[in-house]
């Protein structure tokens, strides 16, 4: 793995590239045009480029698109944008693994799916904040311990 990709919206989108960045580890993906996300203007750390539209469903399908397999991290139901995800990753017919972080997590399981499918750009996709209240939280401990397992953390 050498990229995580996410499209900046509130929830797991910044949990992954919080701990990207954390981490010193590249990372970047689509946005909409003009950084919107729910709680405003995308804050400018976060190294995304903007789509030509406004379009939610814009930025989720380019980061499916561009990314070499996409990790659905939820707690709960996949409704909304997250659903849209898995939707469009079987579409484009990329590997997908969707991930309820409130079950016991098989890290292991997850390490494998990324070795055994040659990912190198991992799309990391969830609900935003406003569905689930504790998804940042769990998904940033998720994608740090990830990186860690992974050897690329590098701080």
């Amino acid at each position: 793995m050498k990229k995580i990709v996410s499209g900046g919206q509130t929830g797991v989108d910044r949990a992954a590239l919080d701990a990207a960045l954390d981490a010193g580890f590249p990372c970047g993906g689509w946005c909409p045009r003009g950084r919107l996300a729910e709680d405003g203007r995308i804050p400018d750390r976060y190294p995304l480029s903007e789509t030509p539209s406004t379009r939610y469903a814009e930025r989720t399908e380019w980061n499916v698109r561009d990314s070499d397999g996409t990790l659905i991290l939820t707690a709960g139901p996949l409704t909304g944008g997250t659903a849209l995800t898995r939707t469009l990753a079987q579409n484009h017919a990329k590997p997908l693994f969707v991930l309820d972080l409130r079950r016991d997590v098989d890290m292991a399981a997850v390490l494998d799916w990324i070795e055994r499918h040659g990912i190198q750009v991992l799309n990391i996709a969830g609900p935003r904040l406003r569905q689930q209240s504790e998804i940042y939280d769990l998904a940033y401990r998720f994608v740090r311990r990830l990186l860690a397992a992974t050897g690329a953390e590098q701080k």
